[in-house]
């Protein structure tokens, strides 16, 4: 027989775990400085430009 386990605290556990989850979400999404952002913006328009100018024209 397995031990009983409080409801409450398996609750706040899960609620507590949620949370976690959400925090590690907003800090990669909005955790970068202002230099790193435009750095990225840079990287990506720079990718997209060289992914286009290898793209072959259909007729």
């Amino acid at each position: 027989m397995t031990a009983p386990i409080n409801l409450n605290r398996a609750r706040k556990e899960k609620q507590r775990a949620e949370q976690r989850r959400v925090a590690d979400a907003n800090a990669a999404k909005f955790g970068q400085s202002k230099a790193q952002k435009t750095l990225s913006a840079t990287r990506n328009a720079r990718a997209a430009r060289a992914l286009d100018q290898h793209r072959l024209d259909q007729e």
